[in-house]
């Protein structure tokens, strides 16, 4: 009985992780890519019949498109598909296609959900406000952060995949334990973008209104109202504008305008 080992594995996993979204095409998108994490498989499965590897090779060579960390979790399972089927199980191309296009969706999505909208913001928001403040650990702590991320989730989907094979997906969504994972990094990253807001978004007035003898600033009143009230606000704006479908380059050339008018009239600082 051929069993795939931890070694072979675990090159798999590493060829997904590291090149599945290298040579994207129009034609198969990650195609290339998931192939390359199947070849050391399909080594070890047929180590002297070329025509299966040949046919293996093909097999995986079509469209494929999911977020690549948790996309993991497919690789996994089309592994241990792989494994049964040169083990004499009844699993035609069909049905390895048509699992890998079934859960490449819904993976994609949480995966775009969990890290490109929620680790990967908190963590950039983070560590911007540290490399802002001159501090070298900016970008060095992104690094070894995200790789962290990746590399042990991508890890464990993998593994959890082709130990579980299709059931693994089912397992991850169960409990609603990623619903409530998904709500806690949503809240963290609106703490960052809040506290982003009130640091690196510089915006003031120096306007003076004078009332008969007496004289007032209206930062003072902004600020005694709510602290950071005008970066507030402009980020308010912009989130409404882009809402309303206004390009961001023409966001850019407004605030660029509004700055430069608002400072040559004295009502920004």
């Amino acid at each position: 009985m051929k069993t795939l080992s931890k070694k072979t594995l675990t090159k798999s996993w590493l060829n997904w992780v590291s090149f599945g979204q290298q040579c994207y095409n129009y034609e198969i998108m990650q195609g290339l890519g998931f192939t390359s994490s199947m070849l050391p498989v399909i080594e070890e499965l047929y180590p002297d019949d070329k025509e299966a590897k040949k046919e293996a090779i093909e097999r995986h060579l079509t469209y494929y498109n999911t977020e690549n960390n948790w996309g993991a979790a497919v690789s996994g399972i089309v592994a241990s598909m792989e494994e049964e089927r040169a083990n004499g199980a009844d699993i035609s191309d069909g049905s390895i296609n048509s699992l890998k296009a079934a859960l490449s969706g819904p993976l994609a999505g949480i995966g775009d959900t969990v890290t490109q909208s929620l680790v990967k913001t908190v963590l950039l928001g983070i560590c911007c406000d540290l490399a802002l403040s001159g501090s070298v650990l900016g970008p060095i702590l992104f690094f070894v952060l995200m790789s962290c991320y990746t590399l042990g989730l991508s890890h464990y989907v993998y593994f959890l995949g082709y130990k579980q094979g299709k059931s693994s997906v089912a397992k991850l969504l169960s409990n609603g334990k990623l619903a409530e994972v998904t709500e806690a990094l949503g809240v963290l990253g609106m703490m960052v973008v809040g506290s982003l807001i009130a640091s690196s978004v510089g915006v003031n007035t120096p306007l003076v209104i004078s009332l008969g003898q007496t004289s007032v600033a209206l930062q003072g009143i902004l600020d005694a109202i709510c602290p950071k009230l005008l970066p507030l606000a402009s980020v308010i704006g912009c989130y409404f504008l882009v809402n309303k479908g206004v390009k961001p380059i023409k966001i850019i050339g407004l605030l660029f305008i509004v700055g430069i008018v608002g400072g040559l009239i004295g009502i920004l600082g």
